[in-house]
């Protein structure tokens, strides 16, 4: 095997192995046991992060380096006044995720939803550092560790967005229009409630919620652009099929908790804040996340997944799994098992 770690990085309100949680119930795969455990088993070296649950991707990046490296995370002085909270975050000096990283360690990063812009950013800042940090505290911020970054994995990731957010706020939709069960509507407030916890008291801008509207992703992938040498794929969902012209959950792929979300976003269509058309195409979904969202970021380069031409610098695009936003992280109220896909994952690209 070669010399790979892989670090598995979540999504938006998710916890990694430095939460209790994570004991009680692993984020991969969830009730069929901890998904780490069993790769390492056979011969992966795999982490799961803890980065925070509602932060934008570049706080989440910064948190991610410090676990990797041992050190206290450091957001930039500039970053950090700007958006309202402190400089320094979680300390890891004596907890880091990996026994060493050096110029010789090589990552392979797999992001879940959010985990995915996470991910792009923490590799951004590797190879470009951060120019309006000036000062040297922070090697993140000095950028030129290209050559650490192996391969990029994201599953089931808002690249472009999700509709599950912009919906609201378009003048010309109304989501009360469409008609959703009572046990829709039960859990929605529930997971409404979850969400809702985790949200600091910081600048809107410096959030996850903030990245995922599309006009922000879209700004988001004009700066983070493929890094030539690096493997990328990507991993798109949908657990909806087509009724009189709409994309309705399948109720046996999608978990309650994102029938009601499907339900909406396989219905609109409309204009951006910024004025983005949003047509039929963005309706398939896999209940957070919209399908064609999640194949790659729009405008860069990518191309169908084909083992026999497997190219850096590009997206290698899988063919979507039939599955909700869960179904490759273990499920919540249906238990999956996910350690097949990922075990053929991590042999694919072990062998490149």
């Amino acid at each position: 095997m070669n010399n790979l770690k892989y670090i598995f990085v979540h999504g938006l309100s998710g916890w990694g192995s430095y939460d209790e949680q994570y004991q009680k119930m692993p984020y991969w795969g969830m009730k069929g046991g901890d998904l780490m455990v069993r790769l390492r088993k056979e011969g992966f070296d795999c982490y799961a992060a803890s980065v925070h649950p509602s932060r934008s991707a570049y706080d989440r990046a910064c948190e991610l380096y410090a676990q990797l490296t041992g050190r206290i995370t450091d957001y930039g002085k500039v970053h950090s006044e700007r958006n309202g909270h402190e400089q320094y975050g979680p300390d890891f000096r004596n907890r880091p995720l990996m026994d060493k990283f050096d110029k010789d360690t090589r990552l392979v990063l797999i992001g879940h939803s959010f985990g995915g812009a996470t991910i792009r950013t923490f590799a951004h800042l590797m190879a470009y550092g951060s120019p309006e940090e000036t000062y040297i505290d922070s090697s993140l911020f000095r950028g030129g560790m290209t050559d650490n970054i192996f391969a990029i994995v994201t599953v089931a990731a808002p690249h472009n967005g999700t509709t599950a957010y912009d919906m609201y706020e378009d003048p010309g939709f109304d989501p009360k229009s469409i008609k959703i069960p009572l046990d829709e509507k039960i859990f929605n407030r529930f997971m409404s409630l979850n969400n809702s916890r985790n949200v600091p008291a910081i600048a809107r801008e410096d959030l996850a919620s903030y990245d995922m509207h599309i006009d922000n992703a879209m700004k988001l992938n004009e700066k983070l652009k493929v890094l030539e040498n690096v493997y990328y794929f990507s991993q798109p969902c949908c657990s909806t099929e087509d009724v009189n012209g709409l994309q309705v959950p399948i109720r046996k792929e999608t978990e309650i908790l994102y029938r009601r979300s499907s339900r909406i976003m396989g219905a609109y269509r409309g204009r951006t804040a910024g004025g983005m058309v949003i047509d039929e195409t963005w309706r398939p979904n896999d209940g957070l996340v919209n399908t064609i969202s999640a194949a790659y970021p729009l405008g860069q380069p990518h191309k169908d997944f084909d083992p026999d031409n497997i190219q850096k610098g590009t997206w290698n695009v899988f063919e979507k799994v039939k599955g909700d936003h869960m179904a490759l992280q273990g499920g919540f109220f249906r238990k999956r098992n996910i350690f097949p896909y990922y075990l053929d994952l991590l042999k694919l690209i072990d062998k490149l």
